[in-house]
C-alpha cells in the first residue's frame, strides 16, 4: 500500500527558509512522479513542484521558480522541497503526492501538474509565513 507523509512545514518570517520532507513507503520510488502542491485557505490546490523518476527532470509553479528546489533521494525514498525567500503568499497547507509513471501499459514522459491526476496523498504539513 503506497503512503507518503509530509514533515517540516512551521511558522517562518517573511525572508525565511523551511525544507519540507516526504517519506514514502509501499512502492519503488523509481516508477513513481512525484509531486509537492499547496493550498490557502479558500483557494484551489495548485502545483508547488514536479519530479520525474530517473530523470529527475522538474517543474515548478511560476511564482516558485527560483525560490524552491524539489530533490529526491531514492535511497531513502524521501522527497525534498528545500524553500528559500518566502513570502505571505506562500502560506497554506503543503501536501506531497505520488502517480504512477505508467499505467495500463501506457507510460507518461513526464509528470502532471494537475492534483487530480495524482492518486496518492499525505495529509499535508502547515507552512505560514508571517510578514
Amino acid at each position: 500500500r503506497v503512503r507518503v507523509v509530509e514533515s517540516g512545514g512551521g511558522s517562518v518570517q517573511t525572508g525565511g527558509s523551511l525544507r519540507l520532507s516526504c517519506t514514502a513507503s509501499g512502492y519503488d520510488s523509481s516508477w513513481f512522479c512525484m509531486g509537492w502542491f499547496r493550498q490557502a485557505p479558500g483557494k484551489e490546490r495548485e502545483a508547488v513542484a514536479t519530479i520525474y523518476p530517473d530523470r529527475g527532470t522538474t517543474t515548478y509553479g511560476d511564482s516558485m521558480k527560483g525560490r524552491f528546489t524539489v530533490s529526491q533521494d531514492n535511497a531513502k525514498n524521501t522527497l525534498y522541497l528545500d524553500m528559500i525567500n518566502l513570502k505571505p503568499e506562500d502560506t497554506g497547507m503543503y501536501y506531497c503526492a505520488a502517480v504512477g509513471r505508467c499505467s495500463g501499459g501506457w507510460c507518461r514522459s513526464e509528470c502532471s501538474t494537475h492534483p487530480a491526476e495524482f492518486d496518492y496523498w499525505g495529509q499535508g504539513t502547515q507552512v505560514t509565513v508571517s510578514s
